[in-house]
């Protein structure tokens, strides 16, 4: 049993128990509440029609940064040359439940 949410910009296939890494997002005391579901199943191959209300909950483990990411710029023969480093804010969270059509999902 799955679910596809979109949070930041960026889809996931998340099922109750797992953990991941999304870009940083509010949350309240610990608790992170996905509402924009695409997609849920409930069996292998087997979609659900009516996604009204659903939404996924999860549990904040942690903040974090990603690892630097260097984008070097460079124009030939022009003397330009630039380099610049980023590093992505995330959250971790793990999936608790899912619900859709007023059925828990654990």
């Amino acid at each position: 049993m799955y679910a596809v949410i979109r949070t930041g910009g960026k889809q996931y296939r998340v099922a109750p128990g797992d953990t991941l890494k999304i870009e940083t997002t509010a949350h309240q005391e610990g608790n992170v509440e996905f509402s924009d579901v695409l997609a849920v199943s409930g069996a292998e191959g087997q979609f659900e029609s009516d996604l009204k209300g659903a939404k996924v909950t999860a549990t904040v483990l942690g903040e974090g940064r990603g690892d630097k990411i260097l984008v070097f710029k460079l124009k030939r023969k022009k003397q330009y040359k630039k380099m610049q480093g980023h590093r992505q804010d995330y959250v971790e969270v793990k999936i608790n439940e899912i619900v859709v059509g007023g059925k828990s999902l654990k």
